[in-house]
């Protein structure tokens, strides 16, 4: 039993490499595909998500490495309408790699289209070349944990503790940009964040390591009443999505202060704090869930 389990999970664990390594180099966006969608998308942002993106002028003149919380389960609208917000106000001339967690980028289908839209792998390699080349990047520390937390907690900045990010800025030698956004989390409902459930499967499957999540989030939303969501289960509701890009917090380019544990600390708490009062701002203009 133990070792059809261990060899299932060598399978995944291949498929999921093999999957994902398609999308470490960053490639720009499909031309035909973005035009094709994108009256789409901005009919989705205009009238269904009703976005607001705020704080152009604070987005730095260089390349830059951007930071923020994302809500809504595996969907998560808060994030995407970002980057359209993006693309649409440079006009093309920067763009905006958005990243997301190896399994999403495995997964059949969804992984092809986030590929073909410009998304890249949440992963040191694929987020430094980017950075490399004068492409900014966009990037959730807190995952899956941030994506999938309580509806109780929708309004609390949620990094996870990882600190990666700054050591990349660090070695990248790029600004941190904060980003804040509230309303994400209205689009589903996580009635609980599962983390009993992903603990339970991992004593028989042995899969949490290998699909780097320790949540199986319960959600109440549309179609399903109750569902658990691994890969998307839901019709996000029509929640009003509120983001504003916060003042850029510089960091020091000399490489060997990522590994100054007390200095990257020290540049995390920073981007934390800043991102928990944009959405406190943000959330105090909030009249009611879903309806905004």
């Amino acid at each position: 039993m133990g070792t059809d389990s261990a060899q299932d999970q060598n399978v995944i664990q291949r498929l999921i490499n093999w999957r994902v390594g398609a999308a470490m180099e960053p490639h720009p966006p499909n031309e035909t595909l973005m035009k094709l969608q994108q009256p789409f998308v901005d009919l989705l942002d205009k009238y269904y998500f009703r976005v607001e993106v705020d704080g152009w002028e604070r987005v730095p003149d260089e390349t830059c490495l951007a930071i923020g919380v994302h809500s809504g389960g595996a969907l998560t609208m808060d994030a995407w309408s970002l980057v359209n917000a993006w693309q649409k106000h440079f006009e093309g001339t920067r763009f905006l790699h958005g990243t997301a967690h190896d399994v999403l980028m495995a997964s059949p289908g969804l992984g092809d289209y986030f590929r073909a839209v410009g998304v890249i792998a949440a992963s040191r390699k694929s987020v430094g070349t980017a950075l490399a080349r004068g492409e900014d990047v966009v990037v959730w520390p807190g995952g899956e944990v941030d994506s999938m937390r309580s509806w109780f907690k929708r309004d609390v900045a949620t990094l996870g503790g990882r600190t990666g990010f700054v050591k990349q800025a660090i070695r990248s030698g790029v600004p941190i940009l904060p980003v804040a956004t509230v309303g994400g989390h209205d689009t589903v409902f996580v009635l609980s964040e599962g983390k009993w459930l992903a603990d339970a499967l991992d004593r028989v499957t042995g899969l949490k390591k290998t699909l780097r999540g320790a949540n199986l989030p319960i959600i109440a939303g549309f179609p399903f009443p109750i569902a658990v969501e691994i890969l998307p289960a839901h019709v996000p509701l029509p929640a009003k999505i509120r983001t504003e890009l916060l003042d850029p917090i510089e960091v020091d380019h000399d490489p060997e202060r990522a590994d100054d544990s007390a200095y990257v600390q020290k540049i995390y708490d920073q981007v934390e704090a800043s991102i928990q009062a944009g959405m406190d701002r943000l959330a105090a203009k909030r009249k009611l869930p879903v309806l905004g």
